[in-house]
């Protein structure tokens, strides 16, 4: 006689056991070592040079200068980021800088405009040099480093020919204040810089409010979450790192005109790269430009309208650079295409596009920055400090490499 058996039922998986504290720190480091990497780089090289310079580097003015010198540079690299994420280069940055700087010194200077009339006008003569190349590169398919390289040297010819070989100076005061100039003081007489506390105050409510936010959506779905005591202590590091800065500037003068100006660009573009449409299709094309066209994007518009942004921010930093020299002159803007490059780079861009945050651009500049400051002030050679800032720049591009390698194992 046989007999049959019932098959038992699939029993339900039994709960996954949990994980440790440190467990899930190192797999939290591990998956995001590309977007946190640049800035543990970044506060490794304040804490050295604060104390290799005996903590010169972190006095207030020395900061507020480090952000004034280095304005320009961070403006081109959040531009230059989105172009690279794309899977483009722009090499003519540098020279339209120059160009946007002359024209800006002639509107001011041989004809007597308003300072405001010709900052709108440069922005819009940055916007037509970009749809010009723009349009090249996605309408008629000339690859991007060509176009731009005939760019880099039209624009600097143009410089040339505009400034006739010599600087034109003075600008207007207001116009010098984009570069140079502080938020004005309000309120009551403190030891610090009132206004200052108040744009510090409303940045740390608005990061906690927003990692809260974050932290709700994902327990709302069902997703895993930070333990609550490295959450807390994240919470915790991102409001002394904002303080601490705070009352830096604020026992100075204040916040700088050109901080105000990136934080701007830096919310605003960085909002668009991650929750607007174009911002989705500029990573889609970069990351897998026949699959993107396969799913509706139109490659050509967006292609076109990263280099009109790319334009107009070469634009703003020609108008800060001037602004900051108080002069329009031939030579300037040498190397700032490298500069922004290298920064994007050190910042997590990856060299075949689809990667990178307009954050990262930041912090890489802010890298390339602190490093050409601390360098000086430790009177490290300007030859030296080349070749340690190309040997930074290799590391990052080889640290981008390994990565890929090992993610796609």
């Amino acid at each position: 006689m046989t007999t049959t058996t019932t098959p038992p039922k699939d029993a339900p998986a039994p709960p996954p056991a949990p994980r440790s504290a440190g467990a899930l720190l190192v797999e939290l480091a591990r998956a995001n070592m590309r977007q946190y990497g640049m800035l543990v780089a970044l506060a490794f090289l304040v804490v050295l040079f604060q104390i290799w310079t005996d903590g010169t580097l972190l006095l207030p003015s020395n900061v507020s200068n480090l952000i004034q010198q280095n304005g320009y540079i961070l403006i081109l690299a959040i531009g230059m980021m989105i172009v690279i994420v794309a899977g483009h280069i722009d090499l003519s940055v540098g020279s339209l800088v120059a160009f946007v700087g002359a024209m800006s010194a002639v509107m001011m200077v041989k004809h007597d405009l308003p300072w405001v009339l010709a900052l709108v006008l440069s922005l819009l003569i940055g916007a037509v040099a970009g749809a010009w190349q723009g349009f090249f590169i996605a309408y008629v398919g000339i690859p991007s480093f060509i176009v731009t390289l005939a760019g880099m040297l039209l624009f600097r010819g143009l410089t040339q020919i505009v400034l006739e070989g010599q600087s034109l100076s003075p600008f207007p005061d207001g116009f010098q204040n984009i570069a140079k100039g502080f938020i004005p003081e309000m309120g009551p007489y403190t030891q610090y810089h009132n206004p200052t506390l108040v744009i510090g105050a409303a940045t740390v409510a608005f990061l906690l409010f927003r990692e809260w936010r974050h932290r709700r959506r994902q327990l709302a779905h069902g997703l895993d979450v930070t333990p609550a005591g490295l959450w807390a202590a994240k919470c915790v590091a991102m409001t002394a790192a904002v303080v601490a800065f705070t009352l830096t500037l604020a026992s100075f003068h204040g916040v700088p005109v050109v901080l105000l100006i990136m934080c701007g660009l830096l919310i605003g573009l960085g909002y668009v790269m991650r929750n607007a449409v174009i911002g989705r299709h500029v990573y889609a094309l970069g990351g897998n430009k026949a699959a993107a066209k396969l799913s509706g994007v139109k490659d050509r518009r967006v292609t076109f309208l990263i280099f009109v942004n790319m334009g107009v921010l070469a634009a703003l930093a020609g108008c800060v650079y001037a602004a900051r020299l108080n002069a329009g002159t031939p030579q300037a803007g040498l190397n700032f295409e490298l500069e922004a490059i290298a920064a994007s780079f050190i910042g997590g861009a990856s060299m075949s596009g689809g990667v990178g945050t307009v954050m990262g651009a930041v912090i890489g500049g802010l890298v390339l920055g602190v490093l050409n400051n601390g360098m000086s002030l430790v009177n490290i050679g300007t030859d030296y400090q080349q070749v340690i800032k190309g040997l930074v720049l290799l590391a990052a591009v080889g640290f981008d490499v390994w990565n890929k390698r090992k993610a796609g194992r």
